[in-house]
């Protein structure tokens, strides 16, 4: 039993079950469906957590209606071929000791795609229109609303055969069922609307409905925002009402419901959306205030998301009475483990979210398998794990201290290789140390922290201020050489005037100079986080900038929560001003001249004291002669790209050397 969290261990019943801690996965989607249905690579991904210690995983979204298609890649439970699936998952998770729950699912008007490219079609209470997806849903009839909870009541009855050990109505976000509660969404003169006995009439329905279906053994539990934080959204007080009046329901003498989900936000627009999966701007724990708030009025297990990514987080919000249960589904994402580390009070050896959205979130965006930007096993277990060990120890020499070269060095010792990881700077972590300079990113520097020390406890013979020269590789005399190099600043072919003040933003975060007083100009080639970041960074100071980038919008190139959060702080600054579509050209003493990337247009950016330019960077490849040596160029080394690229390439590198030498070896 852990002495550090002896609140987030202590098991607690769930209805008719007993969850062995208090640490949940929650429902996320994986895109890792098989056509719909659960297969092969979502059994391993659960599996992998409850093999963690994991206490509580639930599955994600399950549609129970033909209308539930919220994406293309959604889990359906609408006929009994999807059985299989769930009963594999559910023997996967049981066999290590883990509880499972299956979510119910209709999001109403929130869905994101369409049929074979073709705008959303959505159905929801009224027509009234989403402006995230800018879908204007199809008002239902009354029979199509009944038709719709006996879809949940059937779903729920077919996931309960197959072992699962309960169902988790989904009523966050602004999907179906709150839609039908919030009197600015819902319009109906039926019997679905109007009072608000009537708007709580369908989800009511559904919670009876769904008990009825699968008996009083299995555990029923409601996911809910306690407050929605748009505009027209629901607040605290409204939904607090609510679950006053579903805590009570109870069919047959039993509770209709077993625990409350709480998080927080809504899906409809873009700054309520930034809660579904909170980015590192937010602060730890956030949502556990609305948590609390509940549980002041149920005597039920209240478990609570938002960005809740260390144990110690989960053990206070627990200890303090805020919630019951912790929801740790990013800390899981990026450290499946994370659960089992903590019981044996290992928390150093914890791979901790740093919350940036990248690979989970920014994964399911774009409609690919999930992973995490440090664990890239993540979504690929079947993949990279386990691990293959080698028959014959060869010595392996990592030139590059960076992510990429942290990644190949710690999995290449793991799989029980000699590795010596050379880094010329007296310092690990590559790009990541400048990266955590920016506002708002202090955290990015964690995948640093993580990755170093990962490779010191697998036993690699790091040796940093030390650039690989043609002696040192004569002397190591190594079997594989892994080149991690990374890239550096390049400047492009600009006409500058010799009384232009003009810097790189790499030469700009490590040397911080002083810059001349007046407006700034911040030129960005890509909208990611260099440009918008260090806008920010000089407006916070009270410095006028304008962000002129090649993209088509500021921060196009992070992750939409993540964006949203920035932009949002750097409008509330009032001194950015913004262009798009725009490459710099030229620098005069005070003026900037950028050239339209849309046509022959050419703008002018006046009372310019400074010029900082983010560009595209160039590959370092050393020039040593290897000899015998096979030779791998991973991450920026390669081609300049991101922290999540470099690590993969880092795994890739070092499982196709273990796999090279089994095959050898026989």
């Amino acid at each position: 039993m852990s002495q550090l969290f002896p609140h987030l261990f202590e098991p607690i019943t769930l209805g008719s079950h007993t969850i062995r801690n208090r640490i949940v996965s929650s429902g996320h989607d994986t895109v890792l469906d098989d056509h719909g249905q659960i297969g092969e690579d979502l059994v391993a991904y659960h599996e992998a957590r409850a093999a963690g210690g994991a206490g509580l995983i639930v599955l994600q979204v399950s549609g129970v209606h033909e209308t539930a298609r919220y994406t293309n890649h959604v889990l359906m439970a609408t006929d009994d071929s999807s059985v299989p699936g769930y009963r594999a998952v559910a023997e996967a998770v049981h066999r290590h000791g883990a509880t499972i729950i299956a979510q119910l699912f209709h999001p109403g008007r929130e869905v994101m795609d369409g049929q074979r490219g073709m705008a959303p079609r959505a159905v929801a209470p009224s027509d009234a229109p989403q402006e995230r997806f800018k879908v204007v849903p199809e008002a239902l009839s009354t029979a199509a609303v009944k038709d719709i909870v006996a879809g949940y009541a059937s779903a729920a009855k077919r996931i309960a055969s197959s072992g699962i050990d309960g169902v988790e109505i989904v009523a966050s976000h602004g999907y179906l069922p709150i839609q039908f509660f919030n009197p600015r969404i819902n319009t109906r003169t039926d019997e679905y609307g109007g009072t608000p006995a009537n708007r709580r009439r369908f989800l009511a329905e559904v919670v009876a409905a769904v008990r009825a279906a699968v008996g009083p053994d299995v555990v029923v539990g409601l996911r809910i925002s306690g407050e929605e934080k748009t505009e027209e959204g629901l607040v605290a007080a409204e939904i607090l009402e609510l679950i006053g009046h579903l805590d009570e329901l109870e069919h047959e003498g039993t509770d209709c419901l077993d625990y409350f989900s709480i998080t927080a936000g809504d899906s409809s627009t873009l700054q309520g959306a930034v809660h579904i999966v909170p980015s590192m701007q937010v602060d730890p724990a956030y949502a556990a205030n609305l948590s609390e708030q509940v549980k002041k009025i149920t005597d039920k297990p209240v478990m609570v998301a938002g960005r809740i990514n260390q144990p110690h987080e989960a053990e206070a919000a627990i200890a303090e009475g805020r919630t019951d249960m912790a929801i740790m589904t990013r800390a899981m994402i990026c450290d499946p483990a994370m659960a089992g580390k903590a019981r044996r009070d290992a928390v150093e050896e914890i791979r901790a979210c740093i919350g940036c959205n990248q690979a989970c979130i920014g994964h399911f965006q774009l409609g690919v398998p999930i992973s995490c930007i440090q664990y890239p096993e993540s979504g690929r277990e079947l993949t990279f794990l386990p691990r293959p060990q080698v028959r014959i120890r060869r010595r392996i020499l990592v030139v590059g201290g960076g992510p990429a070269g942290l990644k190949a060095a710690a999995v290449s010792a793991e799989q029980g290789d000699e590795v010596i990881l050379c880094e010329a700077g007296p310092h690990l972590g590559g790009a990541v140390l400048l990266a955590q300079e920016l506002p708002y990113r202090a955290e990015f520097g964690g995948a640093a922290t993580n990755l170093s020390a990962e490779a010191v406890r697998a036993g690699v013979d790091i040796r940093t201020s030390t650039p690989v020269t043609q002696q040192i590789v004569d002397e190591l005399d190594p079997d594989h050489v892994i080149i991690a190099t990374g890239a550096r600043q390049r400047m492009p072919d600009l006409e500058i005037a010799d009384d232009a003040f003009v810097i790189g933003a790499r030469d700009y975060l490590e040397q911080n100079p002083q810059l001349p007083a007046g407006r700034v100009l911040v030129t960005d080639w890509k909208g990611d986080w260099i440009g918008l970041g260090i806008a920010l960074r000089l407006a916070e100071a009270g410095t006028p900038v304008t962000l002129a980038t090649a993209a088509n919008f500021a921060g196009a190139a992070i992750q939409q929560y993540t964006r949203t959060l920035l932009v949002s702080q750097a409008l509330r600054t009032g001194r950015i001003s913004f262009l798009s579509d725009a490459r710099l050209v030229g620098v005069d003493a005070d003026t900037g001249y950028l050239q339209s990337t849309l046509c022959e247009i050419v703008h002018e950016v006046d009372e310019v004291a400074a010029t900082i330019v983010s560009a595209a960077p160039r590959s370092v490849v050393p020039d040593l002669d290897l000899r015998a040596a096979s030779v791998r160029v991973i991450g920026d080394a390669l081609a300049p790209r991101t922290v999540e690229e470099a690590v993969y390439e880092g795994l890739t590198a070092a499982s196709e050397l273990a796999v090279a030498e089994l095959e050898v070896t026989g």
